[in-house]
């Protein structure tokens, strides 16, 4: 599978870093995205900074020679997480200033998967009419809300319900929680 994670300047780049922790870089093609406010928000939010498997492709913003820039080369699935609700709504409406504003919008015109990780809270009227385009575009919205069946100890695993549920949607096999009803071993 071929794969483009991309990081927004949203609170919670512990999604991104154990998403990306839990992809199987031996088996998929990753590529990775970050905005100029993500590399902020990871400098705040971890302690020692994004880890990445050497395997993992980096890319600039304002390339456009990515071979996931176009819809002649589309790739399997594209992940944006955390996503900030300026990039969810300028995605909504077809903006492609950059690599990663052009990429989403390759996923969706190529009817390829697009996931979203939106984390905000309160959302405004304007948040649910871009979920609402987005729906309708065919991307996959899954909001960072953790689950508590599983009964989570620690930040990481509590992060991991939601990572669970974003490799569900890409078609990754996971064993990161149990699944409701799941008998445990």
């Amino acid at each position: 599978m071929r794969i483009v994670v991309a990081i927004t300047g949203a609170s919670g780049a512990i999604y991104a870093q154990r998403l990306l922790h839990h992809l199987p870089c031996d088996r998929h093609e990753v590529h990775l995205l970050q905005s100029n406010y993500a590399r902020q928000v990871i400098a705040e939010e971890l302690e020692a900074g994004l880890s990445l498997d050497p395997q993992i492709q980096q890319h600039s913003l304002k390339s456009m020679n990515a071979p996931f820039a176009s819809g002649s080369n589309p790739f399997d699935v594209m992940v944006v997480i955390p996503c900030t609700m300026g990039t969810l709504g300028r995605i909504a409406h077809g903006l492609s200033s950059d690599l990663l504003l052009r990429a989403a919008d390759v996923m969706l015109k190529e009817r390829k998967t697009l996931i979203l990780v939106p984390r905000e809270t309160p959302l405004s009227l304007v948040h649910v009419r871009n979920f609402d385009l987005l729906l309708q575009a065919g991307a996959i919205i899954v909001p960072a809300n953790p689950s508590f069946y599983t009964r989570p100890q620690t930040i990481p695993e509590l992060v991991d319900t939601v990572v669970a549920r974003v490799l569900d949607h890409m078609g990754i096999q996971q064993n990161l929680v149990r699944r409701w009803q799941e008998e445990q071993e």
